[in-house]
């Protein structure tokens, strides 16, 4: 019989165990993933959508982006190794082998396309196979390697949430679930080129051509502007295709006014200290990508909410 100590060494191996795995899905990327679901699902279904079928949808697409991100992470094992970010990556602190990493990966994409099968629709099903595909092909093994503009398409897969969620409710696809679509798609650059610049010189050190490493801190601040211009004009866009409200007009109006703000600013600032006007300042890109986070977020919870009102 095991004694006390070992007993409690066990638990503490179970759990740390446990926790590896849960990292291999990248949880804090995948709950941004499934923000851009729910709210779809009321838009689609004008109102209060199937609660289970909610919590199916919801419950594949975890399983799916966790699949997606457990291969991706089996394969950038190598520069995770270098990375101060990624450092502490089950694979890479060797809690998990990367043959186990490889079967969990696999088993999860198996076991979401049977339960979108089974819960929801054969149209389901397929885009979040392609969204798994479209992230460990396209974007980790063919793009993010070899072109700065990396994110851009290969943040494609991030945009499949919203399709999903349509999909689900509705079993096919409109002209408000691609406007959403292309309203992730447009974000995603200027939500992750910040994070790049913070991190430049990881991914100089890897090799990986992100462009916060690539461009200097002005170059890659005009093209969040631009892409954040972009973005707030596709989130209006979805206002005449769906018949948006009041509340879902006033939120992309006014959060997306917040989001060029911050956008603006790190411009700003970016080009005065490269010009040595404001010696010691700093652009600090962490605060739009934090802000880029809360604005789509918003943007999305109002998406949800606008269908329930009367206005």
């Amino acid at each position: 019989m095991p004694t006390g100590a070992e007993q409690t060494g066990r638990t503490r191996d179970i759990r740390r165990t446990i926790a590896a795995y849960v990292a291999l899905t990248k949880p804090r990327v995948m709950e941004l993933l499934l923000v851009s679901t729910v709210p779809v699902m009321f838009l689609a279904a004008e109102g209060v959508p199937n609660l289970w079928l909610v919590a199916a949808t919801v419950l594949g697409g975890a399983m799916s982006a966790g699949s997606a991100a457990a291969f991706n992470m089996y394969i950038d094992r190598d520069i995770d190794a270098k990375m101060r970010r990624t450092q502490n990556r089950p694979i890479v602190t060797g809690d998990v082998t990367p043959r186990q990493a490889l079967v969990f990966a696999w088993s999860l994409a198996v076991i979401q396309a049977v339960w979108f099968l089974a819960f929801t629709n054969l149209l389901t099903t397929v885009l979040s196979v392609v969204a798994i595909f479209f992230y460990v092909v396209i974007y980790t093994i063919l793009l993010k390697r070899h072109t700065e503009q990396n994110i851009v398409w290969g943040g494609i897969a991030g945009c499949f949430p919203v399709l999903i969620g349509w999909a689900a409710v509705t079993n096919s696809l409109d002209w408000a679930a691609f406007v959403l679509f292309a309203l992730v798609f447009l974000w995603t650059p200027p939500h992750y080129w910040p994070l790049s610049i913070k991190y430049a010189a990881d991914y100089d050190e890897t090799d990986v051509p992100m462009l916060g490493a690539t461009r200097s801190g002005a170059q890659v601040g005009l093209q969040v502007v631009l892409y954040a211009w972009a973005t707030v004009a596709c989130s209006l866009l979805l206002i005449p295709v769906a018949g948006m409200g009041l509340v879902y007009t006033a939120c992309a109006l006014v959060f997306g006014a917040w989001f060029l703000y911050e956008s603006h600013r790190m411009y700003t600032m970016s080009v005065r200290a490269a010009a040595g006007v404001e010696q010691g300042s700093e652009a600090r890109p962490m605060r739009v990508f934090h802000a880029s986070i809360t604005y789509l977020t918003l943007v999305f919870l109002a998406v949800a909410v606008d269908p329930l009102l009367p206005f």
